[in-house]
């Protein structure tokens, strides 16, 4: 009997404890003390508590209040504020009250992928020994001393809300050693043109696939391309669909974004993928874009780096052109709006390196691309020559680009390298290339009629053909077979 009185007072101070754990107001990881909210956007806030409790939130000489539903799922939106250098407080008031202090309003940016963005702080050691372009000036990891820029790192089994309402930080110190250094460098350069607090959240996986990234329930379609074709479901290629999404990106819905910077494909570029692939991130940019009820989000990625593929032994075997593929089924996201592509062609010391240390000047350029594309800086250059179109003149072809800058040079000065033409036969040779005002004139001996011209169409490929700004030229085929699918 004594033993029966035990279990039941048990279980009553088992379901007390439980009731009034879920009667506290919680509130998700990602909203904490050191936020940064973003500028001129309404501001999601939102959390449980009990149903039916009603919750009063207070932020910049605003009141919201709202009432939990059903479920104790509440939300309200902060009315559009401008950009603030001033901490302020932010209170949420239901049975219980929460205070979160130092926030500031400015520009919100999400970082994600695998390895090459999770590429931490602490490794800055790569970065001096960096041989190409200019390293920067001091050394960030002990230096860097902006609190207005700052930094989350979501860490996928740390996510679940928390009672401390820690998770962000200013970009100094210890907290930066571990956070994405392209991330930080975007942040960096961003607010030396911006000028206003920016809040940086990194969510990356080394050695992850794409599919990860994406709902489980969004990989189960089947693309229909232009050409009437249907390829099998995404979800075929396996990949985990959704681990890392349900773990990372959702714990982070609705939290009010400026927009996406990706950097990610090296794994599925070990799987040979193309096409493929290309459908895989189309998928990603607008189930996201979705999520944040944002068709016009933002969405800045990174063309992987060269890398000897060729020379690894896995199940699939890799030819020098697979890479090229892979860029090409990259570069066709930019036929969704408001995406960008930053090359990286040239930031590789050697192609038996899967992570280049060059990730200062990869937050750069990813930095230019938001200044011209997200604020409208349009004097600032933000990628380097992109084919447009070709023109056969006799024994030559004519090559016109866009995003060319204030025009077309070598980085070394020397002839230009990596390109090849093939006639009615489809074989390439080496061509000769020279740049003639915003134009390229290709041609070879061998090749007295020539049809198609290709650039950089090798995982080597590391040219000299630039814009007079120093950005690289993006690779491309003449006779892309999948051009304009989307």
């Amino acid at each position: 009997m004594c033993s029966k009185k035990l279990i039941f007072l048990s279980l009553t101070v088992l379901l007390l404890v439980t009731f009034n754990l879920f009667s506290q107001v919680t509130l998700p990881k990602i909203l904490g003390h050191n936020m940064v909210l973003q500028q001129l956007k309404e501001v999601p806030v939102w959390g449980t508590a009990s149903p039916g409790e009603k919750i009063a939130v207070a932020f910049a000489g605003q009141s919201k209040t709202t009432v939990a539903d059903s479920s104790g799922k509440w939300s309200v939106k902060l009315s559009p504020m401008k950009a603030s250098f001033t901490p302020r407080q932010m209170t949420i008031k239901g049975t219980n009250t929460i205070l979160l202090k130092n926030i500031l309003v400015g520009e919100v940016w999400l970082c994600s992928g695998q390895s090459n963005m999770e590429y931490a702080m602490r490794k800055y050691s790569k970065f001096q020994s960096a041989v190409k372009g200019n390293r920067p000036p001091e050394d960030d990891l002990n230096t860097a001393n902006n609190p207005n820029i700052r930094i989350f790192l979501d860490r996928r089994k740390y996510m679940d809300p928390s009672p401390e309402h820690l998770g962000w930080d200013s970009a100094i110190g210890r907290p930066l050693v571990d956070f994405s250094a392209v991330g930080y460098y975007f942040a960096k350069d961003l607010y030396a043109k911006l000028h206003v607090p920016i809040g940086m959240i990194a969510a990356a996986v080394p050695g992850s696939r794409i599919e990860p990234w994406i709902q489980a329930s969004k990989m189960e379609i089947a693309p229909k391309m232009k050409n009437g074709k249907t390829l099998d479901k995404l979800s075929a290629d396996g990949g985990d669909p959704g681990k890392f999404y349900d773990s990372m990106i959702q714990p982070l819905i609705p939290f009010k974004l400026k927009g996406i910077l990706w950097y990610q494909g090296e794994s599925n570029c070990f799987l040979n993928e193309n096409i493929r692939y290309a459908y895989k991130l189309k998928t990603l940019i607008e189930s996201w874009r979705t999520d944040w009820k944002d068709k016009k989000l933002p969405f800045y990625f990174v063309q992987i780096a060269p890398y000897n593929y060729s020379a690894a032994k896995d199940v699939r075997q890799h030819t020098t052109e697979n890479l090229p593929e892979f860029w090409e089924a990259q570069a066709l996201a930019l036929h969704l709006k408001n995406t960008s592509m930053v090359a990286i062609t040239d930031l590789v010391d050697s192609i038996a390196d899967l992570h280049p240390g060059y990730k200062w000047e990869v937050g750069r350029r990813l930095s230019l691309v938001a200044a011209n594309k997200a604020y409208g800086q349009k004097n600032v250059v933000c990628s380097g020559p992109a084919y447009q179109k070709i023109k056969i003149v006799h024994h030559t072809i004519e090559i016109t680009f866009s995003n060319v800058g204030s025009g077309l040079a070598s980085r070394d000065k020397r002839p230009l390298t990596w390109f090849s033409i093939a006639g009615v036969d489809g074989k390439f040779v080496p061509a000769k290339a020279e740049i003639e005002g915003y134009k390229i004139i290709v041609s070879a001996p061998e090749v007295p009629h020539p049809l198609s011209v290709r650039f950089g169409w090798n995982e080597a490929a590391q040219s000299n053909f630039i814009s007079k700004e120093g950005l690289p030229a993006i690779p491309f085929r003449s006779d892309n077979p999948w051009d304009k699918l989307f």
